[in-house]
């Protein structure tokens, strides 16, 4: 059948409208796609480079005196003891502390190359690292003496012990698990909040299936998943007297668990003061 050339015209031309509505609508769908995708990349970005803002604070329930030449890398509590690490080279030490006055009933001095740091209580002994030496020390818990010292690949800051594994931390977003017998390393998890790693893990302590963990040169301190690395929650510090203002390097660093009397006890670097602390909530802040 032929068709008026008029009518083919027409329908041609209704054609190509039909094509072009649906190159629009294409065109429109697109760009909302692209737009949400950019949003929602935009947004993922910001979450990712801004942790969770910390969800715990605190109260103080006693204040204990600490030795202000107690340039502190390493606090246990064991046997109604603290037991503490000091750093500096020709300052460092090991000491069993009595809680209520402070005084320092036992002492042993590191010799002159090694920087103390983290320590931690296994069964009858203390184990203690060193920062760049990459030596640790195994020592008779009661007496002080030296049983023993191992090796490990990098610098030594925190130490902790969960019943099972001694748990490790070197100043980066790494902690790392070793056998407490061979001291071998035996696995390794990166500390992060969501997308974000946190790095600067610095002294630990095992509480309760968490690992607390100082966010070196900060009044933070994180509670950490061992199983994932996944921050559980942050506790903002902020207002602990460290009696020692002057002293940039006078930071929040030391914590210990009594187990026995759930009492946790914090402390920093060359601070007049440890305290025992309850874990409270932050309050809410305005938008």
């Amino acid at each position: 059948m032929n068709y008026p050339f008029c009518l083919l015209a027409r329908s041609a031309s209704s054609q190509s409208m039909k094509k072009s509505l649906i190159v629009g609508v294409l065109f429109i769908i697109a760009v909302l796609i692209v737009s949400t995708s950019v949003i929602i990349f935009l947004n993922g970005n910001k979450k990712a480079n801004n942790p969770t803002t910390p969800h715990l604070t605190y109260t103080v329930v006693n204040t204990y005196p600490h030795d202000t030449n107690a340039f502190t890398e390493g606090l246990v509590y064991s046997d109604g003891f603290l037991y503490e690490s000091t750093g500096l080279n020709g300052a460092s030490s090991l000491r069993r502390i009595d809680l209520t006055t402070g005084n320092v009933l036992q002492k042993v001095t590191l010799p002159n190359q090694y920087f103390g740091e983290g320590i931690t209580v296994v069964n009858d002994t203390i184990i203690q690292l060193t920062w760049e030496s990459k030596i640790g020390f195994i020592y008779n818990k009661t007496t002080f003496a030296i049983l023993g010292n191992f090796t490990y690949p990098t610098e030594g800051w925190g130490l902790t012990f969960d019943g099972n594994r001694l748990i490790m931390s070197d100043g980066s977003s790494n902690v790392y698990f070793l056998d407490p017998t061979s001291f071998e390393r035996t696995g390794k998890i990166q500390v992060h909040d969501g997308n974000t790693t946190v790095d600067n893990i610095n002294e630990l302590e095992y509480i309760n299936g968490d690992v607390f963990a100082n966010i070196w040169q900060t009044r933070t301190i994180v509670i950490i998943n061992p199983e994932t690395g996944q921050v559980k929650d942050w506790i903002d510090l902020t207002g602990l007297a460290s009696g020692n203002s002057s002293n940039n390097e006078a930071v929040l660093n030391g914590i210990a668990y009594d187990q026995n009397n759930d009492r946790l006890f914090v402390t920093g670097k060359d601070w007049s003061n440890l305290y025992q602390i309850r874990l409270m909530p932050l309050a809410a802040m305005p938008a």
